[in-house]
């Protein structure tokens, strides 16, 4: 396993978006976006997804020249199109958007339609936290993949949701998670790195668990039964809850935006057709509601009573949503990120296809 200092991430992933065709400002963003996932740890989310970005934009799915368009503005909310480029630059772009108006109107509210993957949903609600306001984000999936409790034909995807609050002594809040029991580009990282799944990540067409992360990953893209479990598990006694959440999640990311429903567009595309995926971001400024202040003060109080929990086992402290994640990256910026052999030679022919300059090793 090769570590690797991010900027040298950060250049690799560079080298491909230019080599794409895409714009050296968009190019920065989405490099941002993905070398930050990766030093979060979120390997499923940042370097490796260039494998599935080349697989994108050779169907024709996305437009890497376009720019975020704001089709519909008000005081309090906005509707952007995307153009069908990749949602790094589009979610950056419609998350600062909101973020401006909550500063202007306590609130803020923008939908993006006719976008495309953007990482992890976590990464923009930081943006927000670094305004000083708080963060909530959903995004849909082009990839349909989780199966409903009870049923064996996947109808909605990973539909991600992320919220994140300021604070003035502690790291922000940062909670980050899917509507499944976990992202199909997870399954991808166990796969590059040859290790069985744990059991109840993903089932197949009966309804039967399976670890083999290979198999895992012909279910959930290229078998039309079988897929992912929702948030809570297989069994109605927790699933039912984390198929209704991701189902609140495509009703505010697409149904609300006019962006695509997997089971209702699929059928009906055409090779070349955008995915048109969904995303809702929300800003909302604490001095809206406390305009004396305090809002910080008080979730720094309770972030501390909450790290002073006594732990179950002492050399396991108890930690607070976004803690994990800062405390990998301070790990990764100092030993560098992971990756692993089967990445590296995908990486390694992606560059021989794009004419782009492989920059992961010295040789």
């Amino acid at each position: 396993m090769r570590l690797v200092p991010a900027e040298r991430v950060r250049l690799q992933i560079l080298n491909v978006l230019h080599a794409w065709g895409m714009a050296e400002d968009l190019a920065a963003t989405t490099a941002e976006a993905m070398v930050e996932t990766d030093l979060m740890g979120i390997d499923s989310h940042g370097l490796s997804m260039l494998m599935m970005y080349e697989t994108f934009r050779n169907n024709g799915q996305l437009d890497l020249s376009a720019r975020p368009k704001v089709v519909l503005d008000s005081a309090a909310t906005a509707l952007v199109d995307g153009g069908a480029n990749l949602g790094h630059p589009n979610a950056d772009f419609a998350m600062r958007l909101a973020v401006r108006k909550a500063k202007a109107a306590g609130i803020g509210a923008v939908g993006v339609r006719n976008s495309h993957h953007f990482g992890a949903a976590g990464h923009y609600a930081r943006i927000a936290t670094g305004e000083g306001v708080i963060g909530f984000i959903t995004s849909s999936a082009r990839t349909v993949l989780m199966v409903p409790t009870r049923g064996t034909l996947p109808l909605l995807g990973a539909n991600p949701i992320a919220f994140a609050a300021p604070a003035l002594r502690n790291r922000p809040f940062v909670l980050d998670i899917s509507s499944t029991t976990v992202a199909a580009n997870k399954v991808k990282v166990y796969d590059l790195n040859g290790k069985p799944i744990p059991e109840g990540w993903v089932v197949d067409e009966a309804g039967r668990p399976i670890t083999d992360s290979a198999r895992a990953m012909e279910v959930i893209f290229k078998e039309p039964g079988g897929g992912v479990t929702p948030l809570g598990g297989a069994e109605v006694t927790g699933g039912h809850k984390g198929y209704g959440l991701g189902a609140m999640v495509q009703i505010l990311s697409s149904t609300l935006t006019g962006a695509a429903f997997g089971p209702i567009r699929n059928p009906q595309r055409k090779p070349g057709d955008p995915d048109d995926v969904g995303h809702f971001f929300m800003a909302i400024d604490p001095r809206a509601f406390r305009p004396e202040g305090g809002f910080e003060e008080d979730l720094d109080a309770m972030i501390d009573v909450l790290h002073a929990t006594p732990p179950a086992d002492p050399a396991k402290p108890v930690k607070v949503a976004g803690d994990p994640e800062a405390e990998e990256r301070e790990r990764r910026l100092a030993g560098g990120i992971p990756v692993p052999p089967a990445l590296e030679k995908h990486l390694r022919e992606i560059c021989a296809r794009s004419g782009a300059r492989y920059e992961l090793s010295d040789d």
